[in-house]
């Protein structure tokens, strides 16, 4: 059985994955193999419709299916907007066919979430290794000026052809390249989590997403350069990480810190020159600014930590939601952080059984740390070969500004992070300090 196929057996949405060249000619196969006897309607826009989608009609019409008129929107600048799921719905609701989404996340995430409030299941072909969100449950929508992820469930059939993810623009595979290497540093933050007791590593999904990262990451200036062969690796990698998703009932697999950067980015609206920020580019900083603290983390001396003064210093609940309050009150959502550090507090008791568990296996933890997550300069290699941002000024963000997201990222969402073991144990200032301050990998001069 190879990977695909038991990954398939634990997923618990996507039922077939078709991904190689020339395979969009199979989507009437796979439509036929699990919508029997349907309707197909493709849902899509002026680019992928050309790319792809007159492929995907094409052969759905030498099979036979039967196919409503394509639905394509006109938009030269279209985003996963709730007005955009609005008008899939609209449409879909009065006909009795299942959807294919043909295009990338965007695409993806509005059909995924439109067919779900009609209670369909719906297929996907992918036209570019831009996020691992394909195959994810859920859909990033931005709804009364704030990006969410809504539930639903990932698409019942995905075919992706890698000939066409290659010709895609450069910064969509950078944008999925940075995704999938986000995966690095979000691994040491669940093995955190697991030596902790906070929340067991889930082997198989672990599994899904780490074994064979580092080679479908190995390349990235033949990613850039269009490359089929590394850009199905890399897509194999994203299409993974999504089913990893699926398999764990939890994005844990895939992100952690790395991504809040993204999600606050995302919250406050940030432009540069005028445009948004594709979600893997600001992923990219937030892996970088990990590493950073990784390294820095790494060459901390925790051994003789004192667990009870640490302990005894541990605020009250009621304190950690009033410095919540006090920190998002001006932000987009000013209960984001009470919500979550609600949801994420520890009371004393519990926080010395965790700090003890950490001074126990920190050699081990710090030894694990070096094997998995990559050094910045390296990580910060592999952006520049592919195309990423390398800097935060890449994205039009100063160090200052990095410096100052970073109280909300300890706090915006539940799961336990490095930051929240570094406020347990007395260290959070000194590890900032050592990213930020004179000599860090992000020095404000």
């Amino acid at each position: 059985m190879n990977k695909v196929e038991s990954a398939l057996q634990r997923t618990t949405d996507t039922k077939d994955l078709i991904i190689g060249a020339g395979v969009v000619s199979r989507t009437a196969e796979m439509f036929a193999k699990l919508f029997p006897q349907q309707t197909a309607i493709i849902i899509a826009d002026l680019n992928t419709w050309e790319v792809a989608g007159k492929a995907v009609f094409a052969s759905l019409e030498a099979a036979g299916i039967p196919q409503e008129k394509p639905f394509i929107f006109t938009d030269k600048e279209l985003y996963a907007e709730w007005q955009h799921v609005e008008k899939i719905h609209e449409h879909l609701k009065n006909l009795d066919a299942i959807a294919i989404a043909v295009g990338s996340g965007v695409m993806n995430d509005m059909t995924k979430y439109a067919s779900h409030l009609l209670g369909r299941k719906y297929m996907c072909v992918g036209t570019a290794a831009s996020m691992d969100g394909y195959t994810a449950y859920g859909a990033s929508i931005t709804k009364d000026g704030n990006k969410q992820t809504f539930d639903c469930p990932a698409p019942y059939g995905f075919v992706m052809d890698p000939v066409i993810a290659a010709d895609a623009p450069k910064e969509l595979a950078a944008s999925g390249y940075a995704d999938l290497i986000a995966k690095i540093p979000a691994a040491a933050d669940w093995l955190l989590a697991d030596v902790t007791g906070n929340e067991p590593v889930d082997k198989f999904a672990w599994d899904l997403v780490q074994d064979g990262l580092r080679e479908a990451l190995g390349d990235p200036a033949a990613v850039f350069a269009g490359d089929v062969a590394k850009t199905e690796a890399l897509s194999e990698g994203l299409l993974m990480s999504g089913f990893a998703m699926q398999a764990a009932r939890s994005s844990r697999p895939a992100s952690c810190a790395d991504h809040l950067f993204s999600h606050y980015l995302d919250m406050t609206h940030h432009t540069f020159n005028g445009n948004l920020q594709s979600h893997g580019f600001q992923v990219a900083i937030g892996t970088l600014t990990m590493c950073a603290f990784f390294d820095a983390f790494i060459e901390m001396d925790l051994r003789d930590l004192d667990v009870e003064k640490c302990v005894e210093a541990w605020p009250s609940l009621e304190e950690e939601q009033q410095r919540a309050l006090d920190i998002f009150k001006d932000f987009v959502s000013p209960r984001l952080g009470y919500d979550q550090i609600t949801i994420k507090y520890n009371d004393k008791e519990a926080v010395r059984g965790q700090l003890t568990l950490f001074k126990k296996h920190w050699p081990l933890l710090k030894a694990q740390y070096r094997k998995q997550v990559y050094p910045f300069e390296k990580m910060q290699e592999c952006f520049r070969k592919v195309g990423a941002p390398a800097d935060p000024a890449d994205i039009g963000v100063t160090r200052q500004q990095l410096k100052d997201m970073m109280p909300f990222v300890q706090l915006m969402r539940w799961r336990m992070n490095m930051f929240d073991l570094a406020r347990r144990g007395g260290f959070y200032d000194e590890l900032v300090e050592k990213v930020f301050g004179k000599g860090g990998r992000w020095e404000i001069a």
